[in-house]
């Protein structure tokens, strides 16, 4: 199906305004391919009639279908490997002397299909072994695919995508669930908690500021006005000493932002 500049133009400042995915003029081909199906599938005739469609639904479910084709959930464990260690032998360090109330609050911005969280919730069941009950270490996860969600909440991965993790970890927190998919353990999927929520919110509902913000990968489809106001959104969200990760392919502008640079990819609020 073919979709006029006019429609195109509508389509893309819709999705921007609604999520801040900033779709150029080379995704045209990728966006017309993954919306295809659902105007086929729903008999629509042009894109306009499914712009329309999307605007005018009160149930949101058109919506909901129309941010889990546009986005790009591709993550495994342990992705870009060095935040995770850097994470594990200086952050925790510190916040287990730094906090006496044993509350360590984490944010995954962005999780995708859960591979992120997970990896953290098992670097904190490591680091505090038998004190891991005198701590309180939940992981917040959000993410506007519900269909992400859905598999992050399921825990169910293919068997392959866990063989490079260390043995003991395999064997604490994962079962076999079928000879080619394992699952995520009731005690380790317990520690994360999934809720969808968009980045674009104007306020952001959280109570309590977070000690550490990973979000990786997801800024690089904004443009810059739009990623240095949720970077400011970040700063309000964090507590001062606290960490912002964002993926290699990303970076701050230093002439801008209010955060100190650490090394590739990991800011702190001083």
């Amino acid at each position: 199906m073919v979709i006029t500049e006019k429609e195109f133009v509508e389509l893309t400042n819709y999705i921007k305004r609604q999520y801040g995915i900033h779709m150029k003029e080379e995704k045209r081909t990728l966006l017309i391919g993954r919306l295809q199906q659902v105007l086929h599938q729903n008999n629509f005739s042009s894109f306009t009639e499914f712009i329309e469609h999307v605007k005018s639904d009160k149930t949101g479910h058109a919506l909901v279908e129309l941010a889990d084709k546009i986005t790009t959930n591709h993550t495994f464990f342990m992705r870009e490997t060095n935040h995770f260690q850097f994470f594990q032998a200086y952050i925790l360090p510190e916040l287990t002397d730094r906090l006496k109330d044993k509350d360590i609050r984490i944010w995954s911005a962005g999780c995708s299909s859960g591979q992120e969280p997970y990896t953290l919730a098992m670097i904190l069941s490591d680091y505090y072994g038998k004190e891991k009950m005198m701590w309180n270490t939940q992981i917040l996860a959000t993410d506007i695919s519900s269909r992400s969600l859905l598999q992050a909440a399921s825990g169910e991965y293919p068997t392959e995508q866990i063989g490079t993790l260390p043995a003991r970890w395999r064997e604490s927190y994962f079962k076999v669930k079928t000879p080619t998919t394992s699952v995520i353990c009731d005690k380790l999927k317990a520690e994360v908690i999934y809720r969808k929520f968009n980045l674009m919110e104007p306020v952001f509902p959280f109570k309590k500021r977070f000690h550490v913000i990973f979000c990786r990968n997801v800024m690089i489809y904004f443009d810059n006005p739009t990623k240095e106001e949720l970077v400011d959104k970040f700063w309000d969200q964090l507590e001062y000493g606290g960490y912002l990760f964002i993926g290699h392919a990303e970076s701050l502008n230093r002439d801008k932002t209010k955060f100190r640079y650490v090394m590739p990819a990991v800011y702190r609020k001083e």
